[in-house]
């Protein structure tokens, strides 16, 4: 039970993280210890998987798809987006500095930890590293999409790429999705009409709810799902060959994404919108974020600053938790 509890709690961490654009729960994965049990056990969900579901060989499927491991880890993400998207939808409208800070700080001890794990350092795995944070760096700084686009095809595109960004430490798929214009569709509205979905079958109103948009927001969802199960099975299998060919490699290319992340959830930044251009909702079209260090210091700055530190000590604080365990 506390290996299921810890396991658990690790996954609502994930969870929390691949809410936030910008942070990926691959880099809460590597940093508490089981990113690569993850990867391999994600790879084993195959044709062989699907045919002892459909004999009822369940005890052999326990042991192929390491459910002990993975069941918490997956429970603990879904619970975490279902119950944080709202929290964090508000969080990033009413308290954005203190928001990012805290998870720059998450993402900044991250690079730390993470780094740790590269059992040699050479010249290779140095330019290596600096190319996966300039790669981090680059998208950082491109313009978002204008507006978002329901096409189911899309939409199931935008679950194969952003699952990818999930699962890679450093490479947010949040933010992914947030370029690609269908982060607040997906991530926010799509998920909340979860709740709209469960008040509708409490009451018994169902009829009103399939004739509402938020049932056109549960497909967009669903389909969202499909893709990001599909891609997630492609690409740990793809993970997984590199990782155990290229162990050290790996994880220095992982390290610059986490490194050049940072970029993208700097806590002072103003975001800049177009004074000519309207997207489809009649709204300033989003150009981009226009980052800077503030000149004069208050109480609001400190405490952004007291904040970051919590993130901090938050990833130290979980790494002496997985040392505890090993």
């Amino acid at each position: 039970m506390k290996t299921f509890i810890i396991r658990l709690f690790k996954g609502v961490a994930m969870g929390a993280a691949n809410v936030i654009p910008g942070v990926s729960g691959g880099t809460i994965a590597l940093i508490t210890n089981i990113y690569e049990e993850l990867i391999e056990s994600l790879k084993s969900f195959d044709l062989s998987a699907i045919k002892l579901i459909l004999k009822g060989h369940f005890k052999t499927l326990n042991k192929q798809l390491n459910l002990d491991f993975l069941l918490p880890i997956i429970l603990g993400i879904v619970l975490s987006i279902l119950s944080l998207a709202k929290l964090f939808d508000y969080l990033l409208v009413e308290y954005p500095e203190h928001t990012w800070a805290y998870f720059f700080g998450l993402v900044l001890a991250s690079v730390y930890y993470v780094g740790l794990k590269i059992k040699y350092w050479d010249w290779k795995i140095i330019v290596i590293l600096i190319t996966g944070a300039l790669v981090a760096l680059t998208v950082s700084f491109v313009s978002p999409s204008p507006s978002e686009n329901t096409s189911y095809f899309y939409i199931f595109i935008c679950g194969l790429i952003g699952i990818c960004g999930m699962i890679l430490p450093g490479l947010s798929g949040s933010y992914i999705l947030m370029l690609m214009g269908n982060y607040h569709l997906l991530m926010v509205k799509s998920i909340n009409s979860f709740s709209e979905f469960a008040q509708a079958l409490i009451s018994g109103n169902l009829s009103a709810f399939f004739s509402s948009s938020e049932f056109d927001l549960l497909i967009y969802f669903l389909i969202f799902l499909i893709g990001s199960v599909i891609g997630l099975v492609a690409f740990s299998n793809i993970i997984s060959l590199i990782i155990n060919k290229y162990h050290d490699e790996t994880l220095a290319l992982l390290t610059g994404f986490v490194f050049g992340s940072l970029s993208i959830i700097w806590p002072w930044k103003k975001v800049i919108y177009s004074s000519e251009i309207i997207d489809r909702h009649g709204e300033p079209l989003l150009l981009g974020y226009d980052r800077y260090f503030p000149n004069v210091w208050g109480v609001n700055e400190l405490f952004v600053v007291i904040v970051m530190l919590i993130g901090v000590f938050s990833i130290v604080f979980v790494e002496y938790l997985a040392k505890q365990e090993q």
